[in-house]
This record gives C-alpha cells, sequence and structure tokens, in this order.
C-alpha cells in the first residue's frame, strides 16, 4: 500500500482559438496507472482512475485527490515549499513538508532532453519534455507536454526545477516497482478560469495531521 501511495504522491483535444495566459483558476485531470503484472494491476483496478482537482493563482497550486482506496491527498505548492496532507484509511492523517530546492538537491541524477513534438491539447499548443531520472528507489522516465500559458508549478515535474517551463497538460511516467514496470498516465481534461481563495493556498498544516519523517 506504501508504494502505491507513493506512486500516487509522484497525470481531448479540441478545436479551438488559442487561449490566452492565465494565472488563477481550476484544473481537472485524471491519471490511470498501468503494468504487466497481474496481482499489482489488479490492484490498481479496485482504485480506478485518479481524479485531480488543482486550483492555481500567482503561481502558487493545490492538488486533490480523493480515492476510496488511497484515501484524500492534498499537495500544496508555493514558490518555496511544497506541503503534502494524507487521510489515509490505513495509515490515517499525515503531512509532509520539503523545500523544493531541497529536494531538487536529493534527486541523484537528473536529465532534461527537451523534445521537437508539440502537442494542442484543449486549445494550449504544448512542447515535448523528456526528464530522467535515476535514484535510489529505481530510475523514472517521464515523458511531458507543457504550456507556459499557465505559469504554475506542479508536483510532477519539480525535480526539474527551471528546466522546464509551464504546467504538464500530459504526462506520462514510467519506472519499475516490485519488480514490475508501470506507467501511470495523467491527462488533464478541462481548465476554468475563475476566482480562486487565498485559503485554499494556506500551507500550515492542519490539527490532527502528524509529521510522517518523524
Amino acid at each position: 500500500m506504501k508504494k502505491i501511495l507513493t506512486l500516487l504522491a509522484l497525470s481531448l483535444t479540441v478545436m479551438v482559438i488559442a487561449q490566452n495566459k492565465i494565472t488563477e483558476g481550476v484544473i481537472f485531470s485524471t491519471a490511470t496507472m498501468n503494468t504487466d503484472n497481474e496481482l499489482i494491476q489488479a490492484q490498481f483496478d479496485t482504485m480506478g482512475d485518479m481524479k485531480t482537482v488543482t486550483y492555481f493563482k500567482d503561481g502558487k497550486s493545490r492538488a486533490e485527490l480523493s480515492n476510496p482506496m488511497s484515501g484524500d491527498v492534498i499537495t500544496l505548492i508555493d514558490s518555496k515549499n511544497m506541503l503534502v496532507l494524507m487521510d489515509n484509511p490505513a495509515l490515517g492523517k499525515l503531512y509532509m513538508v520539503q523545500n523544493i530546492k531541497e529536494a531538487e538537491a536529493q534527486v541523484n541524477d537528473i536529465e532534461v532532453i527537451e523534445g521537437t513534438k508539440i502537442k494542442t491539447i484543449l486549445g494550449y499548443k504544448c512542447k515535448q519534455f523528456t526528464i530522467k531520472v535515476k535514484q535510489d528507489a529505481g530510475d523514472v522516465e517521464m515523458e511531458i507536454y507543457t504550456t507556459e500559458d499557465i505559469p504554475v508549478k506542479s508536483q510532477q515535474i519539480s525535480m526539474a526545477g527551471d528546466k522546464v517551463k509551464g504546467f504538464p497538460l500530459y504526462v506520462a511516467i514510467k519506472m519499475n516497482q516490485m519488480g514490475a514496470d508501470v506507467v501511470i498516465t495523467t491527462q488533464v481534461t478541462e481548465i476554468k478560469e475563475e476566482t480562486v481563495s487565498d485559503d485554499k493556498f494556506n500551507m500550515t498544516p492542519p490539527e490532527g495531521y502528524k509529521n510522517m519523517n518523524e
């Protein structure tokens, strides 16, 4: 279960007029998880597709994921830190605070390759990047398509620092977990430009949550 939760904490192409840059609103996305291991795939199938709602404003973001198996996972990011809140049926209420710069430094080896492909997703022109990460827990390779019209940090690509700009509207993560090849694909399905309350971005852990690093 812990390994599956780690995967979670670690994302419609239409013909419309090009969008303007937006700095405040809500993003809806769906993630699917697939593997060649039948046992693990059965667990993924039980969990179903993972729906995430991301609120963003002035460079800050709040991603909310809720699922009967994983519980509630909220990830908040500002210019300096990332706060993860987890309310899991088995593990209880936990939180983790991580400095973004320190998180980047913890990655043993990362390679960012700017691709040549362009995708139009929900009317936004998206640029291709490949991110390859070597770490003790296993190598990870990500193919992403980002748009600079949504200048918001994403937890999925925060490790790349300033090497990748914009918000990813498509992410395919390939890794090996428990001896099985796993692919997590996240697709943004809707983007709404609307007013978001500043209360959404409170970086103070709520009462009742325990630091998962203690």
